[in-house]
């Protein structure tokens, strides 16, 4: 009996070895994944890892051993601004969004516990709702988009509209055919601003679902923003894709012929006109943008979307919400009002933005990958930075 017993104490201390090597294993791997992701969920919403180990000695005796690894959560910064993300997403982005968000809160928002607005033009789920706040430490508001901001205007011409569609699918154009993309478009363009859940707010940053952060960011953004006077923030800029706007450049022209008052002398058209006095297509990608909400509420703004709105251009082409906040943004700004976030790693499929040598220490983005750098010609960053600033 005594041989059958220590057999079992063995067996029973081996055992428990095997548990802690797991255990430390998982440990291990949880708060050394790649990208860190989750080691920044278990940071934010578990309050302690209890770790139980049971060690068995030699005799029958039994001594249980716990551990309690505190993790606290950071203080939030009492130097803040009135300011919120906004993200306009479904249901079925929720896994996507879940990766960018526990991304952006372990690179900034851990520390600053900013709000977040989500919208749809339909109901969120329970289960979006429970497993988004889950993830993040700002205060959640979940909203529906009303049906007059996604839908067709009283004069929209819809049989033009989808006569439009299905001859940019024929010439294989991007999102042609894609009806609810011009919703989209039309809604980041003239409407998110006007939410409800945004009327609280001075500023606004925009975030995608599966959109990535490749660098700690240790300061505000916003702050940033607000004590420089700045009004607009980019990360990313491109050209545009010329069958999706072909009018959109003279229409633009038209309202600044007809709104002179509204159009300030010195601002960025240079930035967006080529040698031939045409659009040179360059925009700032809208899917990351640090805004200030009061410029979008302005007349001018709205009147400049207005007009475009009812030149039919969201539907009779397939005008996005990059060049038109772009257009609007060179016209009615100067370049001190407008800030490139160099020191921002964001990655949007297919492209990067990624700062470069000593500023690249905090980040696991490739700088070498930067749009900037590997897409020269595509890529309209470096003419901004050339513009001389205003009154130099």
């Amino acid at each position: 009996m005594a041989g059958v017993r220590n057999a079992s104490s063995l067996l029973l201390i081996f055992l428990a070895l095997v548990g802690l090597t797991v255990v430390w294993r998982d440990l291990r791997y949880d708060f050394n994944f790649a990208d860190d992701m989750r080691r920044a969920e278990l940071a934010r919403r578990t309050e302690s890892v209890t770790a139980t180990i049971t060690s068995t000695a030699m005799t029958t005796q039994t001594a249980l051993v716990t551990e309690m690894v505190q993790i606290p959560r950071e203080v939030p910064a009492s130097d803040k601004t009135s300011a919120a993300f906004v993200i306009l997403t479904r249901n079925r982005d929720l896994n996507d969004l879940r990766e960018t968000l526990i991304q952006l809160e372990d690179r900034f928002n851990r520390r600053y516990h900013y709000p977040y607005v989500f919208l749809n033009n339909e109901p969120f789920s329970d289960e979006f709702k429970e497993k988004i706040a889950s993830v993040v430490t700002g205060e959640c508001q979940f909203g529906l988009i009303p049906h007059e901001h996604w839908s067709y205007p009283d004069y929209i011409n819809q049989t033009k509209a989808a006569e439009v569609r299905e001859d940019m699918k024929m010439r294989k154009v991007i999102y042609g055919d894609n009806e609810s993309y011009r919703h989209m478009c039309r809604y980041e363009s003239g409407f998110f601003f006007r939410h409800q859940l945004m009327d609280q707010y001075k500023w606004y940053w925009r975030v995608e679902p599966g959109v990535k952060f490749g660098c700690e960011i240790d300061y505000d953004p916003f702050m940033f923003m607000e004590k420089n006077n700045k009004k607009y923030g980019f990360t990313i800029s491109i050209r545009e894709v010329v069958e999706t706007i072909p009018t959109l450049w003279n229409t633009t022209l038209d309202f600044m012929k007809k709104n002179k008052d509204m159009v300030p002398a010195s601002n960025l058209m240079e930035f967006v006109t080529g040698k031939d006095g045409g659009y040179n297509l360059c925009h700032f990608w809208s899917n990351f943008e640090i805004g200030s909400l009061d410029f979008l509420r302005s007349k001018e703004y709205l009147a400049y979307f207005d007009h475009l709105d009812h030149a039919g251009g969201f539907f009779y082409e397939r005008w996005g919400d990059a060049p038109v906040h772009s257009l609007a943004v060179a016209m009615l700004l100067n370049k001190s009002q407008v800030h490139w976030f160099e020191d921002i790693g964001y990655y949007h499929g297919p492209l990067w933005n990624c700062p470069k040598g000593k500023a690249n220490a905090k980040c696991w983005c490739p700088e070498e990958e930067s749009v900037e750098t590997r897409n020269k010609g595509w890529s309209c960053t470096l003419d901004f930075v050339a513009l001389p600033e205003p009154n130099a």
